[in-house]
C-alpha cells in the first residue's frame, strides 16, 4: 500500500496506522472535498494466511499472506512488526501471483499450511503523500494510513481522525481478541 513504490514486487518497508472508524462514508466524503486521488473502487479481499506446522511464523509475530482480491492475487511477507513514534514499522516484501490457486499448492506442498482466513471490503485512496485505506470487516471499519510517519500524521488530522486511538494489532490479532470474548465466532474472519 505504500504510494512511494506503485510496484508491490518493490515494497521493503510497511510503516502504518490503523484506526477503527464507524463512519467510513463521513472520511470518504472528506477525501473527496480533501481532493484526495482514489486509487481502487471498493472491492473484496480474501486473505489467507500460511504457517508451518509448528507455528512459527505467527510466534514469531511474522506473517506469510495469500491475498485475492478480483483480478489481482499478491504473495506477502511480513517481517515482525516494531513502534516508532506510535507507529508500526515492519519489513514487507510482496509480489503479484498469476495464479493463486497453483500458488496455494505450492505453499502446501512445502509444508505450508492455512491457519487463518480474513475477509473485508476494501476502497484505496492517495492522501498527504500517504496510502488511506477504508476497510469494512465482519468485526468493524478500520482506517489504515501508510506513508512516511510525518505524512500520517498530517493525514489523521486533516481527515479528523485520532491518533490515540490508534491499534497496534493486525486484523488476526483483533479477531483472536474478540474470539476470546465471544468463542461462539468461526474459527476464521469472514463475511456471512
Amino acid at each position: 500500500m505504500n504510494p512511494r513504490q506503485d510496484d508491490p514486487s518493490r515494497r521493503r518497508e510497511e510503516i502504518e496506522v490503523k484506526i477503527p472508524c464507524e463512519d467510513l462514508g463521513a472520511i470518504r466524503e472528506k477525501l473527496r472535498g480533501l481532493k484526495s486521488t482514489p486509487r481502487t473502487p471498493v472491492h473484496f479481499e480474501s486473505n489467507d494466511l500460511y504457517d508451518d506446522p509448528e507455528g512459527r511464523m505467527r510466534v514469531s509475530g511474522r506473517v506469510l499472506r495469500l491475498r485475492r482480491a478480483a483480478d489481482t492475487a499478491l504473495l506477502t511477507y511480513k517481517g515482525a512488526a516494531s513502534f516508532a513514534g506510535g507507529v508500526k514499522v515492519r519489513e514487507e516484501r510482496e509480489t503479484r501471483v498469476s495464479d493463486p490457486e497453483e500458488m496455494e499448492a505450492i505453499l502446501v506442498a512445502l509444508g505450508w499450511k492455512r491457519r487463518f482466513r480474513y475477509e473485508k471490503r476494501r476502497e484505496e485512496w492517495t492522501f498527504e503523500g500517504c496510502a488511506v485505506a477504508l476497510d469494512e470487516t465482519p468485526i468493524g471499519n478500520f482506517v489504515e494510513v501508510e506513508g512516511d510517519p510525518r505524512s500520517i500524521r498530517r493525514a489523521l488530522v486533516a481527515l479528523g481522525l485520532d491518533f490515540a486511538k490508534a491499534v497496534p494489532y493486525s486484523y488476526a490479532r483483533l479477531y483472536a481478541e474478540r474470539r476470546k470474548t465471544d468463542p461462539t465466532l468461526p474459527a476464521d474472519m469472514t463475511f456471512k
